[in-house]
């Protein structure tokens, strides 16, 4: 019997667009980690998001793109407190997946601000993404709370890992995701 492969992917919705009353210092200004990290609107459900990642791969990788990633796109998890979604992908179209997000420029929904797509982690199991996810949130939490106390020093450092979590990136491949590929590795912390 054959195994199917996928890949999972787990991506962060970061808003690009600063609203006019969010851009002053004060003593209650909103840290600008949280500025970028905002939730996401209501509105956007798996169905809208489904649609428009298969419309942006049909837009730039024609119907043999579209035809490739029909059956096997799935979204397995949405959180729109978070920004954040996982997809599920098999294993050999997933950097169509990955191209399209990285042209994506708004939320899918009706008058959508405009974001970016960041492709966070790419794993061949669920529950590497899941830890990822998780890891992340208690990064942004801390960095939040380091920005608020004054003691970062902005919010590319914090959305980057922040200067006290900086840590060296490698490429590595995951054990369990048996792919002989060297460049299918994900971004993990290297030490």
């Amino acid at each position: 019997m054959v195994r199917l492969k996928d890949r999972y992917l787990l991506v962060n919705i970061i808003y690009s667009d600063v609203p006019a009353g969010q851009q002053s210092k004060g003593a209650g200004a909103v840290p600008d980690l949280l500025v970028y990290n905002q939730p996401t609107t209501g509105e956007l459900r798996p169905q809208l998001l489904l649609k428009s990642i298969r419309a942006e791969v049909a837009a730039l990788f024609g119907d043999c793109g579209a035809g490739a990633i029909d059956r096997s796109l799935q979204v397995k998890y949405l959180s729109t407190a978070t920004s954040t979604f996982i997809l599920r992908i098999s294993r050999s179209h997933y950097r169509l997946v990955w191209a399209a997000l990285s042209f994506m420029h708004h939320v899918p929904v009706r008058n959508g601000r405009p974001c970016i797509f960041r492709v966070v982690r790419v794993s061949g199991t669920i529950r590497k993404v899941e830890e990822e996810a998780v890891r992340r949130a208690k990064l942004l939490i801390l960095a939040a709370k380091r920005e608020m106390a004054g003691k970062s020093s902005g919010a590319l450092d914090a959305l980057l890992r922040g200067k006290d979590d900086a840590r060296n990136l490698t490429m590595v491949v995951d054990p369990d995701d048996d792919d002989s590929e060297p460049e299918n590795g994900s971004a993990m912390d290297g030490g």
